[in-house]
């Protein structure tokens, strides 16, 4: 079977590190573990695991560390996955992709599967939570992290094939812990919105691989469509979507509750950090990068 490299980002992943690790030895034993100095335990958990560890000081966001962690990859690696510490392999997808790498077509470059989330002990199932499809195992060579803040994917310069088996994200940290999370990523999102109106910096967006795919397609939606409907009313025009006729109202207590903190109130104080920075641009004279470094205390 073609050789397989997991490619992990962490920092002070302790909690998950060992689990995520665990799930991907039935699949591949080459693992890399890109580290940005933790201050816990996370790299002696990685070299215990027997885990690759490369360490690498932060560069502002996810993309430009999985593609530096890429250029470290020797030039035989045949295959990459990409995973979160946080998030687990099923063993279904594990012998689906097996599988299909003993027969795969030269011209298929990735493999897309589902990804499954876990709120605080509950499995969503509605409001577009599902089963929403992420490509995560691509031919070496032929994909890259798209150049965003956040919600970054992989760029593909080919096809790919659709699989049915899972990736489960399960954040065991408590809720305070995922709300400080999600305001820093409030702010990183907000930078991806003002990029869409000054172009500030360069973007190298999924929406426009020669390939479409349910990926391509919603980020191309949320460039061309989300982007522009006026500040606040995208928010709640997005949660209304997911909320009802996604049916994320269906979901248990817990999935409700995300539904409302991700679909509308992370979305909305992007939203508000947005209208900030203009703001600020406005009444000081000065530049959208110099008002994002200011009121955000990003440097793009």
């Amino acid at each position: 079977m073609n050789s397989i490299t997991a490619v992990i980002l962490t920092f002070n992943e302790s909690l998950h590190l060992q689990r995520c690790i665990e799930s991907i030895f039935p699949l591949t034993k080459n693992i890399v573990v890109v580290d940005s100095f933790s201050t816990d335990d996370t790299v002696d958990i990685a070299r215990r695991c027997g885990a690759n560890i490369l360490q690498r000081a932060w560069q502002n966001n996810h993309s430009v560390q999985f593609n530096w962690a890429l250029s470290q990859l020797p030039a035989s690696t045949e295959w990459v996955f990409r995973i979160d510490a946080d998030e687990i392999l099923t063993t279904v997808l594990i012998d689906e992709i097996k599988q299909t790498l003993l027969t795969i077509n030269s011209s298929i470059v990735g493999l897309q599967c589902i990804r499954k989330m876990v709120f605080q002990g509950s499995l969503l199932k509605y409001g577009g939570m599902g089963g929403t499809r992420t490509l995560r195992l691509f031919r070496f060579g032929h994909g890259r992290s798209e150049s965003r803040w956040m919600d970054e994917h992989i760029k593909l310069d080919g096809q790919s094939l659709n699989l049915s088996g899972a990736i489960i994200d399960n954040n065991l940290q408590s809720l305070e812990w995922w709300r400080a999370k999600h305001e820093n990523y409030a702010k990183r999102e907000a930078v991806d919105l003002l990029n869409l109106k000054y172009h500030f910096s360069a973007s190298d967006s999924v929406a426009s691989q020669a390939v479409v795919s349910q990926l391509s397609l919603k980020r191309k939606i949320k460039e061309k469509i989300y982007a522009r409907l006026p500040k606040g009313l995208r928010s709640m025009a997005y949660f209304m979507y997911r909320y009802i006729l996604l049916g994320g109202f269906l979901d248990d207590a817990n999935g409700r509750s995300f539904h409302r903190l991700q679909g509308y109130w992370y979305r909305n104080l992007a939203d508000h950090n947005v209208a900030q920075v203009e703001r600020y641009k406005q009444e000081h004279g000065v530049d959208i990068k110099t008002a994002i470094t200011h009121v955000l205390g990003i440097t793009v």
